[in-house]
């Protein structure tokens, strides 16, 4: 067996919401022939003699270095990386409408399809992604070409067909038969691959522009094959109105679970606008919500309740949601989850306290992890989970061996992890793992 060792090694992860550790200077043991943390200890001398450690990599962190958990990214459409940070002046029906569908119709282009998608990848993989939740479009070949590009980055994916058979435009649209033939086609496609860190979503754009053959045939073909599925929820208030003209249930969530798309594997995304009945519901079914408050805001479509849902015992994580989020890093999610929080508590004069830094970070780690239905693999640093992880080099933030530094006086590890996440970036990310590989 092959093992990677960190020594000196400074530690921060969530052990569950409220409970955000810090651990410094310990010694961190990776079977690389499995990814899984085997053991964290104080010093290698304490391992006894359970391991047998001949063939080693080591590596000692430096002083302004430390170890956090690779992120996770519950919603985004890895197409509309192409015009990310345009076109952010309208709300979501006129937006998709004017951006979004011409947009994601080009992508029966092969060519600037692996243009756009090997970029896309990229940007998130490279702002400290290590797990993503992606929609592709509705062209069966290039969502096959995403899964790909995906799998050869090495980073966890979970990758979706788009699913639209009404109200889109003709040239963008999918007869029924043929989505539910494609969708099953590129689930084959992705299960072939025996790949672990890649699984198929299936995906439904959202209600109104899905018939209801079309939305149960996809309870049916998620069933069958134990997938997840992810969709859309309660965004946009016009979006709501929608939805109540054009099916008879008694509310948005009430649609999705009336055609059986709504179980533990369900990821939501946004679910800004929710009734108390629909919060009732989606917690029975053991669904969970993706939060992006990021993309929230751009498109004017409000500030979700997170303090509520949590309260509620929800399973919630972050998501970009690029291109209505205007950027790929759950880090700058991160930030927007609690600022959004604070304007909650003082728009809506909430007796509930805003989402704190050490609650955000658990919801783009553990958070995303649970909600994926991968908390057992992945999330936090416990022995025995895989090692996805961020190397962090904040020398630039908190710079003591530079006299004239205006930060030039004693942190604690605490803070600076509190600097890096506010004032942190790509730049810091020095190493990226995942299941105890490097792949930057």
């Amino acid at each position: 067996m092959s093992y990677l060792i960190f020594q000196n090694a400074n530690l921060i992860h969530s052990v569950d919401l409220n409970n955000l550790q810090i651990l410094e200077n310990k010694t961190v043991i990776i079977n690389q022939d499995t990814g899984i943390i085997e053991k964290i200890c104080n010093c290698i001398d304490e391992i006894g003699s359970d391991f047998s450690i001949i063939n080693a990599k080591y590596y000692q962190l430096k002083p302004n270095e430390f170890l956090m958990p690779g992120l996770v990214d519950t919603h985004c459409h890895a197409p509309q990386y192409f015009f990310t940070g345009t076109g952010l002046d309208l709300p979501l029906l006129e937006w998709l409408d004017k951006y979004t569908f011409p947009c994601e119709s080009k992508f029966d282009d092969l060519n600037f399809a692996k243009k756009v998608y090997e970029k896309s990848v990229k940007s998130h993989l490279y702002c400290g992604t290590t797990t993503i939740c992606f929609f592709g479009t509705i062209h069966l070949e290039a969502t096959k070409l995403l899964a790909d590009i995906v799998e050869k980055s090495g980073m966890r994916g979970f990758v979706g067909k788009v699913c639209m058979d009404r109200n889109s435009p003709d040239w963008y649209r999918e007869e029924t038969q043929q989505s539910l033939e494609d969708t099953r086609n590129f689930i084959d496609y992705v299960l072939s691959k025996k790949n672990p860190n890649l699984k198929p979503v299936v995906t439904p754009r959202f209600a109104p522009t899905c018939t209801s053959q079309l939305m149960s045939s996809l309870a049916k073909t998620s069933d069958s094959y134990n997938i997840p599925i992810q969709t859309h929820l309660s965004e946009n208030v016009n979006e709501i109105k929608w939805v109540k003209e054009l099916f008879s249930c008694d509310n948005y969530a009430a649609v999705y679970d009336t055609h059986g798309l709504l179980n533990d594997r369900t990821v939501l995304a946004h679910c800004i606008h929710l009734e108390d009945d629909e919060l009732d519901l989606i917690k029975k079914r053991g669904a969970g919500v993706s939060h992006c408050p990021t993309s929230n805001t751009s498109l004017q479509s409000g500030i979700m309740a997170a303090r509520k849902y949590l309260n509620k015992g929800l399973k919630i994580g972050l998501g970009t949601d690029v291109a209505g989020g205007f950027t790929p890093s759950i880090i700058q999610v991160i930030r927007e989850c609690i600022g959004v929080s604070k304007l909650y508590k003082s728009l809506v004069k909430s007796d509930e306290e805003p989402i704190s830094l050490s609650e955000a970070f658990y919801l783009a780690t553990i958070g995303g992890a649970q909600l994926l239905g991968i908390e057992n693999k992945i999330g936090n640093f416990s022995e025995g989970k895989e090692f996805d992880a961020l190397l962090i080099d904040f020398k630039n933030i908190v710079d003591c061996n530079d006299d004239q530094s205006i930060f030039c006086h004693e942190y604690s590890l605490g803070e600076i992890f509190e600097k890096f996440i506010y004032l942190g970036d790509d730049r810091n990310i020095k190493e990226i793992y995942v299941k105890g590989t490097r792949i930057v």
